[in-house]
């Protein structure tokens, strides 16, 4: 594979990102069905996303990035996934992590995430994140001896973890008489004190790596410690997370229901003419609609809101509505391509299988309608997650 100039020196404008992603999503392409076979974790393609600049799309240009906001971030995503779902969804993942601090450096001229950003943009570092399991609720124990904290905890599906530099996580500890508490934390990924569990033998996204994590005794130290906050309900970082997380994740099943639909026209056209396939081909068209005019919302909810409830609801109501009308587009696109879609040859079987995972992502469809709910009724939304 021949490797693209780095783009670091001379960030590149919106158009010329997607473009980028489109160079690389080609010879993505190529081996997206060998990684899914296999369930081999994506390497060889993050190896051409750091060649390329991708890594640090999303660090300011003043700290030596792209200065990407979260519309050409998720654009840059949507694009990828339309040729290797399982690169672009572990990729999110790394994408959110860098998000989240550049708005705060940007908006909130947040210093203590500056050393962070600058090591993206300068070593290329990969973040992982702790994803569902980490969620609100958190998961795992600190325990507080010395200067620090000992950590014991098992982290599942953390996506990019065989070649993740640093972990972004969090622990439980249970307080100093205020009741439980969330402690956030980094922790290298080469820590004699972590071990990868490689479980992820999965249904979908099967090139993502997203094995268990085991932290077993790391020692983090009291000023390594980010954020402290109430266990159990929303604190303002996360309302900043889900904001501008959730449109870059779900940029990825929207790039995946568009590639679908792309597939089964072009099957759907050697099929003899039926009014059937017609009208089988009109609904997949509407339910995509739907599902890019619902994730156009979350993007503009993420760069036209301050990150709050109010836009935690707006994105966690796209959230859905992607997750809907996507895995329909998907469902039809099978049924619109005929019996030759069920050959893996074809690659719509495969597609069929990664959207699944836009159903388990947090809000879920359950937790999401209790919060809109909440929201419409005035009624309490702190631990409603």
């Amino acid at each position: 594979m021949s490797a693209i100039p780095a783009l670091k020196s001379i960030p590149c404008q919106p158009l010329e990102l997607v473009q980028v992603a489109r160079r690389l999503g080609e010879q993505f392409s190529t081996r997206a069905a060998q990684f899914d076979d296999s369930d081999e974790f994506v390497g060889e393609n993050y190896t051409a996303l750091r060649e390329a600049g991708l890594i640090e799309a999303g660090v300011p240009r003043e700290l030596g990035g792209g200065g990407h906001d979260i519309s050409v971030l998720s654009a840059m995503l949507r694009e990828l996934a339309r040729h290797c779902s399982s690169t672009a969804l572990a990729f999110s993942m790394h994408t959110h992590q860098v998000a989240v601090p550049a708005w705060r450096w940007v908006h909130h001229k947040a210093a203590s995430v500056e050393a962070l950003l600058t090591r993206i943009a300068n070593e290329r570092i990969i973040l992982l994140s702790s994803g569902g399991s980490d969620w609100i609720a958190s998961s795992g124990l600190a325990e507080k001896v010395g200067g620090g904290f000992r950590i014991a905890a098992r982290k599942v599906f953390s996506s990019g973890a065989p070649i993740g530099s640093l972990l972004m996580t969090s622990a439980v500890w249970e307080g100093d008489g205020c009741g439980p508490q969330v402690l956030h934390f980094g922790i290298p990924m080469n820590s004699p004190h972590i071990r990868i569990i490689p479980v992820w033998k999965a249904m979908g996204m099967r090139g993502t790596g997203s094995h268990d994590i085991v932290i077993d005794g790391y020692m983090v130290p009291d000023d390594g410690v980010t954020l402290k906050r109430k266990a159990g309900e929303w604190h303002p970082f996360f309302q900043i997370m889900a904001t501008m997380a959730f449109p870059l994740i779900y940029a990825v099943y929207l790039g995946i229901a568009e590639s679908a639909r792309d597939v089964a026209v072009k099957m759907a056209k050697k099929r003899r003419p039926d009014s059937h396939v017609t009208t089988l081909v009109g609904r997949m068209d509407t339910e995509l609609r739907g599902a890019q005019m619902a994730h156009r919302s979350m993007v503009e909810a993420a760069l036209g809101k301050e990150p709050g409830a109010e836009s935690v609801n707006e994105v966690m109501i796209g959230r859905t509505l992607v997750a809907r009308h996507a895995i329909a587009t998907v469902e039809i696109a099978m049924e619109a391509a005929g019996g030759a879609a069920f050959y893996r040859a074809a690659g719509l079987e495969r597609r069929f299988r990664d959207i699944q995972g836009a159903r388990y992502h947090p809000l879920q469809s359950g937790p999401q309608a209790d919060y809109t709910g909440s929201i419409a009724l005035g009624l309490p939304i702190d631990r409603v997650f």
